[in-house]
C-alpha cells in the first residue's frame, strides 16, 4: 500500500464487515491504491463505483440538488458505499449486507476530510 493512503484504507477496512476499500479514480474508474480481502476483484468494483459516482454527481448537478454526500448502493449479498470531493477520487467500501452502514458512512466522511 502507498503511504498516503495505507492509513486511511486500513481504517476503514478494519470496520466489522468491509471486505475492500479503495481510492478509485471518478474519471477513468482505475484503482489508485486499495486494501482487499476476501478475494475482492478490485478492478471491476472501482469500475462500477467510479461509474455509478459519476452518474450520481452528474444528475444530482442536473437536478440542482448540489454535491453527491454519499452514494449506497445495496445488494442481496452486499453493499457498495462511495464518497467523492473536489478531486478526481472517490472513496469506496465494498461490505456484507449487515455491517453497519451508519458506522462506514461515519468513517468514509472522516476518510474523505483527511484527503482534502
Amino acid at each position: 500500500m502507498s503511504a498516503p493512503f495505507g492509513t486511511v484504507l486500513e481504517t476503514l477496512t478494519r470496520q466489522r464487515g468491509v471486505r475492500a476499500s479503495l481510492i478509485v479514480s471518478e474519471s477513468d474508474g482505475l484503482v489508485v491504491d486499495s486494501n482487499l480481502r476476501f478475494g475482492q476483484d478490485g478492478a471491476r468494483v472501482a469500475a462500477l463505483a467510479a461509474s455509478m459516482y459519476r452518474k450520481a454527481r452528474l444528475s444530482a448537478g442536473a437536478a440542482h440538488l448540489g454535491a453527491v454526500a454519499f452514494l449506497q448502493l445495496d445488494a442481496e449479498r452486499g453493499r457498495i458505499c462511495a464518497v467523492g470531493g473536489r478531486s478526481d477520487l472517490v472513496i469506496v467500501v465494498v461490505s456484507d449486507a449487515s455491517a453497519n452502514v451508519g458506522l462506514i458512512r461515519v468513517e468514509l466522511l472522516k476518510a474523505l476530510e483527511s484527503l482534502a
